[in-house]
């Protein structure tokens, strides 16, 4: 599902306003469009705001903040199933109070042991196909939800997916931004198998406003609460999949569920101007945005100016160097070990951004020899006791591959997409591998403690968002809510862990708040502008006060959820 995108030339710029403001506010930044939530206890904070709701819920009956966000998680997968659900993978980062600890889960799931790469050569493919049984891989969500639970829950299963189970009974409204993403991807797989059965009505999606329910969703959750992870995996859940997808020409199987298993990891960090940020490995593409820092670092962005094309020409030559090296290196470690220490590596950064010219844009980059050694959902959550969980889980393209089993509510992700069909490269397909991952949790500390749980969703989106959140709030002194109400910038066409290279500098999309002048500067340094609707992502965040023992809360104005505490 591609964002509308409307070419942008010199003359069309005058038709653009210079400053764009959500509100007249008393305080803040013009573009601000609420202050920050706070609360003394405990905070949520998600894209729908029956989830915020549920994760309050759960920590006022005691839950701690790993319960609450497996319950947000299960409440966005019934209401916002145009961004995630039971049918995709699962990637976050905790930290617990107890041990003072961070921990990093990696939840995402492999692909079937009987698809080979032969198969995609015998039929002519070039890429993976986005939609129907060729890019299933393994769900690994569920089985993330017991890892969390397991390691650190405190409240019975069946209480944490409680909420979930009587929304998906009784029904719940469906509101402004998913119902729009439910039309967009019922246009594009709405005959695809299952899917209309579950979220159709009379062939058409559900609207704004409508009470929509999921009794199959429903009872899938009721089982997985009452027997747990093994009846997704290796019960009644799993027989079902294995059936429905071998009907309709598919591959992921039984054995493919019953063998899947999630992976803890440790998270790993740089550090950027006394701030470290914490981000997953490889599987994942969280390392890209600690690289951008990396090199980013080198200049003072504070002086440039955040309306600067100075700056944001700066910030695009940077994503596209990183993203070079995310397109060679970021793959499943069990088939090829990223060299994560090199890439991370400051005077590597340093070389990296020598290559930058400060007066125009880079049509191509080549990846670096790095010194070696030897449509998504974000929530995050916190509770009375200190513990954060930086959680992120997605379908891949909104509703995935369109593949619904009957009698299950949900739909299987279409991750494997991302493989490369190409010999030789770090992410080719092959059997039981993991796919490179796009969803990225994130988390800062500094001098230590925990300080901030966030992310931002939207495919290759993350890693530059991840990169302007920190830079909005330490460069840029906006605040917890402004960091994330401030007009994005989004470079696409970069080389691709599928294969592509780029070889005319990609394209750069501008919300509207940045000014015609700069749009101007940047034309004139050689970057293709583009109008782009939609594809910035979306932004939670928690803060975390130590000295007051306060939280402060954020998020996404482009979304329909909000962050509240108590």
């Amino acid at each position: 599902m591609k964002p509308f995108i409307v070419a942008l030339t010199v003359t069309a710029l005058a038709g653009i306003s210079t400053v764009v403001s959500a509100a007249d506010r008393i305080t803040g930044h013009h573009f601000a469009t609420r202050s920050e939530a706070m609360a003394p206890n405990a905070m949520a904070a998600t894209s729908q705001p029956l989830a915020t709701q549920v994760a309050l819920d759960i920590m006022q009956q005691g839950g701690n903040a790993i319960d609450a966000a497996i319950a947000a998680n299960a409440v966005l997968g019934l209401v916002e199933p145009t961004g995630n659900g039971i049918g995709g993978d699962l990637f976050a980062i905790v930290w617990d109070a107890e041990t003072e600890q961070l921990y990093g889960l990696n939840a995402s799931g492999r692909s079937p042991k009987s698809l080979t790469l032969d198969y995609f050569q015998q039929q002519g493919l070039s890429k993976i196909p986005p939609r129907g049984v060729l890019p299933l891989s393994v769900p690994g969500a569920v089985d993330g939800w017991f890892e969390l639970h397991d390691k650190f829950g405190a409240l019975p299963m069946e209480q944490v997916l409680a909420p979930a189970i009587e929304y998906a009974r009784q029904g719940f409204p469906v509101t402004e931004v998913i119902a729009y993403y439910f039309a967009r991807n019922a246009d594009v797989i709405g005959d695809q198998p299952g899917f209309a059965e579950v979220f159709l009505k009379d062939g058409e999606p559900p609207q704004k406003g409508e009470r929509f329910r999921n009794p199959d969703l429903a009872n899938t959750y009721e089982l997985i609460a009452k027997q747990g992870r093994d009846v997704f995996y290796k019960g009644e859940i799993a027989k079902t999949i294995d059936a429905f997808v071998k009907t309709h020409g598919g591959f992921l199987s039984y054995d493919d569920l019953a063998e899947h298993t999630s992976t803890w990891v440790d998270p790993v960090s740089t550090n950027y101007r006394g701030y470290d940020l914490w981000e997953l490995p490889p599987n994942t593409q969280g390392i890209a945005a600690q690289q951008i820092l990396n090199i980013l670092e080198n200049y003072d962005l504070t002086a440039m100016g955040f309306d600067s094309a100075t700056y944001i020409h700066h910030f695009v030559e940077a994503k596209k160097l990183a993203f070079e090296d995310r397109a060679k290196y970021y793959a499943d470690p069990e088939f090829s070990a990223a060299p994560v220490t090199g890439l991370l590596d400051k005077g590597y950064a340093k070389e990296r951004a020598k290559l930058i010219d400060p007066n125009r844009a880079g049509r191509a980059y080549e990846p670096g020899n790095p010194p070696t050694e030897g449509d998504t959902i974000y929530l995050t959550t916190a509770d009375q006791q200190g513990n954060m969980v930086s959680l992120i889980q997605s379908n891949y393209r909104g509703m995935g591959s369109g593949i619904t089993p009957t009698g299950l509510g949900f739909v299987i992700q279409n991750r494997g997409e991302l493989f490369a069909l190409e010999e030789g490269h770090a992410n080719v397909y092959a059997p039981g591998k993991r796919p490179f991952h796009t969803i990225i949790p994130a988390f800062v500390t500094k001098d230590g403690k925990p300080l901030m749980s966030y992310g931002v969703m939207g495919g290759a989106t993350q890693p530059q968002m991840h990169a302007q959140i920190l830079i909005n709030m330490i460069d840029f002194g906006m605040n917890l809510q402004e960091a994330g109400d401030a007009p994005r910038i989004l470079h696409t066409g970069s080389s691709q862990p599928t294969g592509e290279i780029m070889t005319d500098g990609g394209v750069l999309s501008l919300e509207n708040g940045f000014s015609a002048a700069t749009r101007r500067e940047l034309i004139k340094m050689g970057h293709t502008l583009q109008e782009a609707v939609g594809p910035y992502g979306g932004y939670q965040a928690i803060w975390r006060n130590h000295e007051e023992a306060v939280y402060y809360g954020a998020s996404e104005s482009r979304k329909d959820g909000h962050a509240a505490g108590f």
